[in-house]
């Protein structure tokens, strides 16, 4: 059975607010609410997303991903008896979302430049066609994660799936003819083992807290070219790996992860802006469509998918942008493509959740960064790693994330929680920067694990 239909089926609660904090609002509730379920602030004729990060009796804490200028006592919240997803399906590809998965440009079109609050719009176009060929066949017993059949996706064959929120098994009964359709249209129905009927279509959703891994994990052995000699001779990362870029402002990290989303030999990248300047996400965007990809010949947004929550956009997104984009990249990797995932930074990422804490009143850690702050780093850089998936095909993810440490100090903390996770350390240096040797990457002080494995 499904994730969505495994949990008892209760009617909606609905709550007001009792208390607001910033972007912090303690709502008392009727009903049953769950952990990270998302939530809706109603406000006139406008619905403000949040989350739920602590539950205790009536009352919940919830963080909302929007301004909360004029919410008030007794504001009505409804809660939405849903996790925070991803809806992931053909045409993620070129698109440009910010850390709920709205598309930026369809915003635009409708509401304009100035991002309004409570718009939110589906991720994936309903109306664009996809030619899907059916590659199962009536009567086979499937599983999560079986194709079902596949459409391209620039050059790629985009596998349809049975989607992973559903487990057990499925007898397929009936299966759309070779044809161009939408991506909500009906493609497949199948029938559990209790006798229930499923339609499936060509979108499927999951959690981004929760890692998106189905098949066995096996060590990494192929390195990922980076097309930067002193990276692959010095300091080697492999696909399925995990490296940093450390460096004090102006020192090049962004420039060098965008080096990286461009030469790298991999099949997806994924580019997560967290928390940095809007100038530098302008520069991808103008740049991107222009440059060709050197292994296939198109432009570099073919196959790239941007996740923007700049520095002027809502603080409380950047958490949820990092978690979508390590989940869309997980959904490629389960077709047994090459991904790599670029967080830039995750060092506003973690003062964003400073800042949560705070108004959380918990104990604070070393300079005042949650005491969880290694945990959360260290779960995120987990979900790396290279899949051996049925058929003998194999995926990977390769994570990259940059740190921004105040004063270009690497003692700080989170520097050193990146440091004893990552397999690579991209030191960069402000004298090598000041003397314009780029990239700055600092060969004293930069390491890598991976040089056994590539030798």
């Amino acid at each position: 059975m499904s994730l969505e239909s495994s949990t008892i089926q209760e009617i909606a609660a609905t709550g007001k607010v009792i208390k607001a904090f910033g972007n912090l609002l303690h709502v008392t509730f009727d009903g049953n609410v769950r952990q990270g379920e998302v939530a809706l602030v109603h406000l006139n004729d406008t619905r403000l997303k949040a989350e739920v990060i602590e539950i205790n009796g009536n009352d919940v804490k919830i963080q909302v991903f929007e301004d909360t200028r004029e919410v008030e006592l007794g504001t009505i919240v409804t809660f939405e008896q849903q996790l925070l997803e991803a809806e992931l399906g053909p045409g993620l590809l070129t698109s440009i979302l910010d850390g709920l998965q709205n598309p930026l440009a369809a915003v635009a079109e409708e509401s304009g430049f100035f991002l309004p609050r409570g718009v939110y719009l589906p991720p994936i176009d309903r109306k664009r066609h996809w030619n899907f060929e059916p590659k199962a066949k009536i009567g086979q017993v499937l599983q999560r994660g079986d194709t079902i059949g596949t459409t391209m996706e620039g050059h790629f064959h985009h596998q349809i799936m049975i989607p992973f929120s559903h487990y057990g098994a499925y007898k397929l009964t009936w299966l759309i003819p070779t044809g161009s359709y939408v991506v909500d249209t009906v493609i497949a129905k199948a029938e559990n083992e209790q006798g229930q009927i499923f339609e499936f279509t060509m979108l499927q959703r999951w959690p981004i807290k929760m890692p998106l891994a189905f098949g066995e994990r096996i060590k990494p052995t192929k390195m990922m070219d980076t097309g930067c000699r002193n990276i692959d001779t010095l300091f080697p990362v492999m696909k399925g790996g995990t490296f940093c870029t450390p460096g004090p402002f102006g020192a090049g990290k962004t420039v060098l992860q965008h080096h990286l989303s461009k030469y790298s030999s991999v099949d997806i990248v994924i580019v997560v802006a967290c928390g940095e300047r809007a100038g530098e996400v302008v520069e991808v965007l103008r740049e991107f469509p222009h440059l060709i990809d050197p292994h296939t010949g198109d432009s570099l947004m073919e196959r790239t998918v941007i996740i923007c929550n700049t520095s002027s956009m809502p603080v409380a997104a950047r958490e949820s942008s990092v978690y979508m984009g390590i989940t869309i990249g997980e959904y490629y990797r389960q077709m047994g493509l090459d991904v790599l995932v670029l967080a830039d930074s995750t060092s506003r990422w973690a003062q964003a959740m400073r800042e949560m804490s705070g108004r959380l009143e918990e104990i604070p850690g070393e300079e005042a960064f949650p005491a969880y702050l290694a945990s959360r780093i260290a779960d995120f850089y987990e979900r790396s790693g290279v899949l051996s998936l049925k058929g003998g095909n194999l995926g990977s993810i390769t994570i990259g994330g940059a740190v921004s440490p105040a004063g270009g100090n690497f003692e700080e903390p989170v520097t050193q929680a990146t440091l004893s996770v990552v397999g690579a350390f991209l030191g960069l240096s402000r004298a090598r920067s000041d003397s314009r040797r780029y990239p700055a990457i600092d060969p004293l002080i930069s390491w890598s694990k991976y040089v056994k494995e590539v030798s």
